[in-house]
């Protein structure tokens, strides 16, 4: 996904500029949130148990992984996980969903 900005924050004359640039931003932003949920469906083939579909150590090791991340871009590295830890977890029960539909009938 390319981000469409059309100037840097510096070439921002005032906050008609600023907004447009932030959406052009979040766009993206939510476009790459859309792309990785189909990831995230596409790895529920994959998966052989709820247990697996869960992965608590992956999750554990993925938010510290984003803290990591956070800190790097100079972002607070608890909000950046609470973002995370409640994006993922929403993914985790759509993961769930769609892993538990495509399992055969007993």
């Amino acid at each position: 996904m390319e981000v469409k900005n059309q100037m840097s924050p510096e070439q921002c004359q005032g906050m008609d500029d600023i907004r447009r640039e932030i959406d052009a931003l979040d766009r993206a932003v939510i476009a790459l949130l859309g792309a990785r949920f189909q990831y995230v469906l596409a790895a529920s083939k994959f998966k052989t148990s709820a247990a697996s579909v869960r992965a608590e150590e992956r999750f554990n090791a993925m938010l510290a992984t984003r803290r990591e991340w956070a800190r790097a871009e100079g972002l607070n590295p608890d909000a950046i996980e609470k973002m995370y830890s409640d994006l993922v977890k929403h993914f985790i029960e759509q993961e769930l969903r769609h892993w538990q539909a495509a399992q055969p009938s007993a």
